[in-house]
This record gives C-alpha cells, structure tokens and sequence, in this order.
C-alpha cells in the first residue's frame, strides 16, 4: 500500500478539520444547513474528502432510524460528522450516500 495524500480543495470558502485545518468540504457542496448534530449545528454535504469511515451501525435519530458510519479526519482522527448509507423512511431517503459534518468541529480555511 503506498502513501494517502491529502485532498487540497481550490475554492473561495473551504471547510476544515477544527483541529489539524486539514480540508475536509467545499462551501459548494453543502446541501442543506438545517441539521443539527451531538455538538449543535451541522450541514448536509454531498462530498467530503480526506476523511475515514468507521464501520455502519444502525441508530435512532429525529428523524428515524438509519444506518450511519461516523466519519474522521484522515490527519488528526477526530471525529467531524457521519456518513447515510440508509434511510428506512422514505421522506429521509435523499440523506442516502450524503455526508453530516457539525460546525463545532469545523474552521474556516483560507
């Protein structure tokens, strides 16, 4: 197995990893912003990169039950969010594949 470089996003607002600024999401690419996670606020993403998934478990949110893998910065390990692999409700289905990160464990990167 050879080395893992990280992703290095080229955009005007980029999300990082609060505790090591490694990029993790581009402003862009942000589906919604009305989520909220373990530490308060988060927003719904279609891509994210240079992170790590954990293994899925199901769990019992708000909204449902789902079958989630929490995601990590692939630099420090810290856990930033979640990732959908499953909705049962059918109204929660677009969730499928997208990816929660929570803005208390974001920054700003420039």
């Amino acid at each position: 197995m050879g080395l893992a470089y990280n992703v290095y996003l080229n955009s005007d607002r980029i999300f990082g990893c609060k505790h090591c600024k490694t990029h993790l999401a581009n402003h862009d690419a942000i589906m919604s912003r009305n989520f909220r996670g373990q530490h308060g606020k988060a927003y719904l993403f279609n891509a994210v990169v240079n992170i790590t998934q954990a293994e899925a478990v199901e769990r019992n949110m708000t909204t449902g039950r789902h079958i989630v893998r929490d995601i990590n910065c692939r630099q420090c390990k810290e856990t930033v969010g979640w990732k959908y692999d499953k909705a049962y409700e059918s109204s929660e289905k677009y969730k499928e594949g997208n990816y929660i990160l929570e803005a208390e464990l974001l920054c700003a990167v420039y």
